[in-house]
């Protein structure tokens, strides 16, 4: 025997062994050779059953493609509106506002594809730059005081003139957000912007919807680093007027108001005065970083102080027309119109933060009387709280009144100068139209704040469309003379008086009276819709958000 049969005649070692080696005498069978690897799964179809495959055109597939379980015999009946399917057309014609708005209150399924306005590189738009100049854009227009409706339409309009169609704005009170997705395949493009510091400049704001109708203008080019020099410039401009005459129109503001609730000349001085010093105050305040709710409340003080010295100076003037007048520059008349209207178009998150922006506001103002108010009456001042019920009708003195105050609160968000003449004659119309339905036709004063209020609105839309700008430097200072400063503070006057019942009933009513500006400003602007011509009239009416009812 050779040796290596001796080696295979020798028994195995355990190590030598294997579990899946078949034992001597057992015939292997061969393995069935595969092509790929022969792993299966549960979900494969089981050997034997054969499904016909139809052949793919299209490797990826589509969300426009038919789908493969559709036949066209047993399809369902395609609904179809009676009228048809509304055609909208987005005429050149009308102002970029209602054109994007149009754009904002309809399906995303429903939106026509954008005709690019402003050229672009061959390998299409810059989409950061793009999302970046219109969250810069947005932001201006949101810390000046715009509404989250419009603030979207001019984002949704600067997306559309570079070519973004797919893009979606979102306006909150301190966040803007847009998204832009380049397809049904592709992962969307997100950015956002937070608002931090907010600051009434209606000249800034005029500049800004310039340069969006410029960009939504098809007749005018101008590229993106053009958009950015020209935002990097109106971010640069210093206010059109000086910090010294502002104070001047705080003053000019609070006399006249309370020419307005029957003072005299003693009065407008002793009201200028004292609302000059609070402006002073909340300037110093505001310079050692305090909150806006702490230099509502030191600006407020100086008014009444000024009311309940004269009082206990014994001096034959009326101290509530003093401190009326007072009240009247730091009521946020602007902040309680673009609440209200957000609240109105749908916006309710950035609403009720706003409104809860004017409820501190004026928590700080009824602190800071209170305090005063306290003081004055433990120290004998005699204030009065049926001189309320003192009506002032002085028709000409009265309108002359409420156009110095338009004129000076017009100053103080400062305007352009092209723009003040026009809002100054329209507060005075708004006066007009009050006193002759409260005083003349003795109609409620709510009835009458919220018919001139809505005035203003169409006024301020109206001249706004035709010039192509925001409505705001047209409407907020033309209600400065319809805001409740005399209901203010006799309410705040009973409350001081330990006579909470009455004082609860009087600001009630200045809430009822602010809430009538509101809505009647918001009112008038959406009336002015009807003299206008809009984009898909051709739908038969202007589409608005679909809001469930009860179901």
């Amino acid at each position: 025997m050779t040796e290596p049969e001796a080696e295979d005649r020798k028994p195995q070692s355990d190590e030598a062994r294997s579990a899946f080696v078949p034992p001597a005498g057992v015939v292997a069978q061969p393995a069935p050779v595969e092509e790929e690897s022969s792993t299966t799964s549960e979900f494969a179809l089981p050997k034997g059953l054969d499904v016909p495959q139809v052949p793919a055109t299209d490797s990826e597939g589509s969300a426009f493609s038919t789908p493969r379980t559709y036949s066209a015999k047993h399809a369902l009946a395609a609904f179809t509106p009676p009228a048809g399917i509304p055609r909208v057309d987005l005429t050149k014609d009308v102002p970029w506002q209602d054109r994007m708005r149009t754009m904002l209150r309809m399906p995303v399924a429903e939106r026509p594809v954008p005709e690019t306005v402003q050229k672009t590189e061959d390998e299409g738009p810059a989409v950061p730059r793009v999302l970046d100049l219109t969250l810069r854009i947005g932001e201006l227009l949101l810390a000046g005081g715009e509404g989250a409706e419009d603030v979207e339409a001019a984002m949704f309009a600067v997306c559309r003139s570079y070519g973004l169609d797919r893009c979606e704005p979102g306006v909150t009170f301190t966040l803007l957000s847009i998204s832009y997705q380049p397809s049904l395949v592709e992962d969307p493009v997100t950015a956002s912007r937070t608002v931090r510091r907010r600051g009434t400049d209606y000249t800034r704001l005029a500049a800004v919807y310039q340069l969006v109708d410029d960009i939504s203008d098809d007749q005018t080019e101008v590229s993106l680093e053009e958009s950015y020099r020209r935002l990097a410039e109106i971010r640069r401009n210093r206010h059109p007027y000086s910090g010294w005459l502002l104070t001047m129109a705080t003053g000019g503001l609070a006399g006249a108001a309370s020419v307005l609730v029957g003072g005299d000349a003693i009065v407008f001085v002793a009201a200028a005065i004292g609302a000059m010093l609070g402006d002073r105050l909340a300037w110093l305040c505001a310079g050692r970083g305090l909150p806006e709710f702490y230099q509502f409340t030191v600006a407020a003080m100086p008014a009444a102080a000024m009311g309940a010295a004269l009082t206990i100076a014994h001096v034959d003037v009326r101290a509530s027309a003093v401190i009326t007048g007072g009240l009247f520059a730091l009521l946020p008349g602007r902040a309680l119109v673009a609440g209200v209207q957000d609240g109105l178009t749908g916006y309710y998150i950035t609403a009720a933060a706003r409104l809860l922006e004017v409820m501190y506001f004026y928590v700080g103002i009824v602190i800071g009387v209170l305090v005063i108010l306290y003081f004055g009456v433990k120290l004998g001042a005699e204030l009065n709280p049926d001189a309320a019920l003192q009506s002032s009708n002085r028709p000409g003195w009265q309108i002359a009144a409420s156009m110095l105050l338009t004129l000076c609160f017009a100053v103080l968000l400062q305007q352009e100068r092209s723009t003040v003449l026009i809002v100054t004659l329209n507060g005075g119309v708004a006066w007009s139209v009050y006193g002759a339905m409260h005083y003349v036709g003795e109609i409620s004063p709510v009835a009458s704040t919220a018919a001139a209020a809505g005035l203003v609105g169409l006024f301020g839309q109206l001249l706004s469309r035709y010039r192509f700008a925001s409505a705001l430097p047209y409407t907020t200072a033309a209600i400065g003379p319809l805001l409740p400063g005399s209901a203010t503070y006799f309410g705040l006057l009973a409350i001081a008086q330990n006579d909470v019942d009455e004082g609860l009933v009087s600001l009630t009513k200045a809430a009822a009276l602010a809430m009538a500006i509101a809505i009647g400003v918001n009112l008038g602007s959406e009336i002015s819709r009807l003299f206008m011509r809009l984009p898909g009239a051709s739908a038969g009416a202007r589409r608005a958000a679909k809001r469930t009812r009860g179901f």
